[in-house]
């Protein structure tokens, strides 16, 4: 059972066996442009001496490589690649495949509104590790001289421009967000601070007609700058963290005094 649903073992009852293949980056991408069946190379298996060689050949229209750059470059990247096979090593691997509600596995069609969960389902158990590796040739030689001047090119380059840029943003004189700033910095320069016992006076009528006031509605009743008036909220006050009336303040429980139905028990 898994957070998808029930899987589908049928790969373990018929006893599926499949090939863990590690490829070339260069190779799983030239493979994304094959066209009409999806045929991509073929796979020779033979034995030498009664042991496996196993080597595959790239379709001979996927061996055109066009370097991405300001310019094209096109290299033919080797067809043969023969495989080094390697033993499982002791360890239990398996293949799933995930298919989306209300579509069928074999050609993605759906068949149905796909309200159910997604199908998963094991394909087999990996019985053969193997790596596939290109045939030293010319052609990889060049591919490899392609790879390390396209890691060597900088991301970023400097160009001069003939007439100035109208398309992207225009610089501005300041950001809005930086104007917020000021502003609120100069209503807090403007709240002179009063003598702690006046704060608290008001404080303390405030807290006589609610019992909980968030910070900012103390600031409006006080005009205090707001760390001052933090400063002497946690001598008579409690911050709520959580529950009900989070991120609110209320009096500690020897200051309260309440009217009305707002009475503490």
């Amino acid at each position: 059972m898994s957070d998808k649903g029930d899987v589908d073992l049928t790969g373990a009852k018929q006893n599926t066996g499949v090939w863990l293949v590690k490829v070339p980056k260069y190779l799983a991408q030239q493979w994304t442009k094959a066209t009409g069946r999806g045929e991509v190379g073929k796979l020779r298996i033979s034995k030498n001496q009664g042991k496996a060689e196993v080597s595959f050949t790239l379709n001979e229209e996927l061996t055109i490589l066009e370097s991405s750059g300001e310019k094209a470059t096109q290299v033919n990247v080797p067809r043969e690649h023969p495989f080094t096979m390697q033993t499982v090593g002791g360890q239990t691997l398996a293949v799933f495949t995930e298919t989306a509600s209300g579509q069928s596995e074999a050609d993605g069609s759906t068949s149905g509104p796909g309200t159910g969960p997604d199908k998963l389902a094991l394909e087999g158990v990996v019985v053969q590790r193997a790596e596939c590796r290109p045939a030293v040739s010319e052609n990889y030689m060049k591919l490899k001289k392609l790879q390390i001047e396209e890691s060597t090119k900088p991301v970023r380059l400097s160009q001069q421009l003939d007439k100035a840029v109208t398309t992207n943003y225009k610089p501005v004189a300041n950001h809005a967000y930086n104007l917020e700033y000021e502003r609120k910095k100069k209503e807090e320069g403007k709240r002179a601070r009063l003598d702690k016992q006046q704060v608290l006076d008001m404080l303390f009528s405030a807290f006589e007609k609610h019992q909980y006031y968030n910070i900012k509605d103390l600031v409006d009743i006080t005009k205090q700058p707001v760390i001052y008036l933090k400063e002497i909220l946690r001598d008579i006050g409690i911050y709520n963290v959580k529950g009900t009336h989070k991120n609110t303040w209320e009096l500690k429980p020897e200051y309260r005094h309440y009217q009305g139905e707002e009475k503490s028990e």
